[in-house]
């Protein structure tokens, strides 16, 4: 007889009736965890690639349908040139190493941002695995590369000028929402930050209106698929009004 795990009882307190459809996460803390280490960011950065797999592998045994990592802002560039560089090829790295894992579980990549600014073979990288994975049906897993939110509404706002052409239009909420770089997925219904920051950092700023918002100590690199639950649990005891009373 196989013993039980024990996440088990914790996974139990989830109600499978009320999970959220869309889970975006702000991976924060790498370079802190490192620091308290005595280690380089880079062994930071590079230890939180457990902590992403960790997480999707819940997503997928809850199979919730929307995963949204935050992996690269557009403030980054700001970063030592050491540290983005390293950054761009863990990515690559992460992809081609976990490409087993996605079609294992039918995972479906995305990717949002300014895309056309990275490094080539990053970029080359990202469009391989999302052809690869372009046909599965399984978690849509969306990665936020070179993204700003403001940047996207900016985006948004000048293809329907370039729509428009000379014609003056009075422009919709729906018409902003059908041109950002999320209008394939529904907005998160539950955001997590790590490290103990309280802040969005110019991330999804338009879809979190009515997201629920979850704020945990844990840094990144130690970011378990406990934690995970324990979010959604704290996410299943909230009561969403949308502005009603």
């Amino acid at each position: 007889m196989s013993s039980k795990s024990p996440r088990d009882p914790l996974l139990s307190q989830i109600d499978q009736s009320k999970l959220p459809v869309h889970i975006a996460i702000i991976m924060d803390g790498n370079g802190r965890w490192a620091k308290k280490r005595h280690f380089g960011r880079i062994r930071g950065h590079r230890e939180g690639v457990q902590a992403i797999r960790n997480v999707i592998k819940l997503c997928v045994k809850l199979a919730i349908p929307y995963l949204t990592l935050f992996a690269f802002s557009s403030e980054n560039w700001n970063r030592p040139s050491e540290e983005v560089n390293a950054l761009w090829n863990l990515l690559s790295e992460f992809l081609k190493k976990e490409m087993a894992l996605l079609k294992k579980n039918h995972i479906r990549l995305n990717a949002i941002g300014r895309l056309q600014h990275i490094p080539d073979h990053a970029k080359q990288k990202i469009d391989w695995a999302m052809k690869e994975t372009c046909s599965h049906t399984g978690l849509f897993f969306t990665l936020a590369l070179n993204y700003g939110a403001r940047d996207e509404i900016v985006d948004a706002v000048n293809q329907l000028l370039q729509i428009s052409g000379s014609q003056p239009i009075s422009v919709t909420e729906k018409m902003i929402r059908d041109h950002l770089y999320t209008r394939n997925m529904p907005d998160p219904d539950l955001l997590i930050r790590t490290s103990g920051e309280k802040r969005l950092s110019n991330f999804l700023l338009w879809q979190l209106s009515y997201s629920e918002l979850v704020f945990t100590e844990t840094l990144w690199p130690d970011f378990k698929d406990t934690d995970l639950a324990h979010a959604i649990i704290e996410y299943q005891k909230r009561h969403r009004r949308y502005g009603r009373v």
